[in-house]
């Protein structure tokens, strides 16, 4: 089979799947931050506290590395996280000029009601939106996804 897709060809071309990709994607990113519209968190909040809950401790700069962004960006974010009291921060025992942050005991209730809304409305869409063939070709394309991300 040659590599150009002809407009009647099975297989979409990847641009567009690339594009359609994108598009849904963030349209589920933007559903989903609407399931708990109460919440405290923006959702670079709930990104950072999300991080510190699996991966641990981590310096503000770590962080701004994992989230690709600007130092002084992440200290506004950690800033606002411990003065809601979401996380603490202790020295750094290898560093004594940097602080670790953790992620404390209500971050962490916190954290797991944002996610219970969101989980919960999606477990409600895929259940009364998909039959079990659909949800089973989801369940295959979320491995692919994972995959994606994680190159």
């Amino acid at each position: 089979m040659s590599g150009t897709q002809g407009p009647d060809a099975a297989e979409p071309a990847t641009e567009r799947i690339a594009a359609d990709l994108a598009t849904v994607v963030g349209r589920l990113s933007r559903r989903l931050r609407s399931a708990s519209p109460d919440s405290l968190l923006t959702p670079t909040q709930r990104t950072v506290l999300a991080r510190l809950d699996t991966e641990g401790p981590a310096t503000t700069a770590a962080l701004a590395r994992s989230e690709y962004v600007r130092p002084q960006s992440m200290r506004l974010t950690i800033g606002a996280l411990e003065e809601q009291g979401f996380v603490s921060r202790s020295p750094d025992p290898n560093d004594g000029r940097q602080s670790v942050m953790s992620i404390t005991d209500s971050g962490r209730a916190t954290l797991a009601s944002v996610r219970a809304a969101k989980h919960g409305w999606l477990t409600e869409a895929l259940t009364s939106e998909l039959d079990a063939t659909e949800r089973h070709t989801l369940a295959e394309a979320t491995l692919l996804l994972e995959r994606l991300v994680q190159k």
